[in-house]
């Protein structure tokens, strides 16, 4: 058996490599959705945008190569709110479609009341 272990892949040219055939996270983060809106942490989301009370717009730091990823999001929990947060993704109340450039998430409450949550974690795939 045998490990390899890398800090770093580049490809010949020097830039990032392009992985085929692997289905790893084109894009991923932490953010804060309460008070300051914030990123925590992330890889390949370069901003969050705060449209209002429970609404947000992830962007992209490099686009996606059309609109048919998918996104997982979830929220969290936190004592003394209405109860546990539910997430719509696309759910901007405008266009209601995602783009390659971002997406927006909403947050509910079990009350159907839109809500600012202290978490949002969110995954893409494409």
């Amino acid at each position: 058996m045998s490990t390899l272990k890398a800090d770093t892949i580049q490809s010949t040219g020097g830039g990032a490599a392009t992985l085929t055939g692997q289905y790893a996270a084109k894009a991923w983060g932490n953010f804060n959705g309460a008070g300051t809106v914030a990123i925590r942490e992330s890889a390949n989301a370069s901003s969050i945008t705060d449209n209002g009370t429970g609404n947000y717009t992830v962007n992209f730091t490099t686009a996606m190569s059309d609109a048919d990823y998918s996104v997982v999001a979830t929220g969290d929990f936190t004592l003394g709110t209405d109860g546990l947060p539910f997430l719509a993704v696309n759910s901007d109340g405008t266009s209601g479609s995602k783009t390659t450039s971002n997406f927006c998430i909403t947050s509910f409450v079990p009350t159907f009341s839109l809500s600012d949550i202290q978490g949002i974690f969110i995954s893409v795939f494409r």
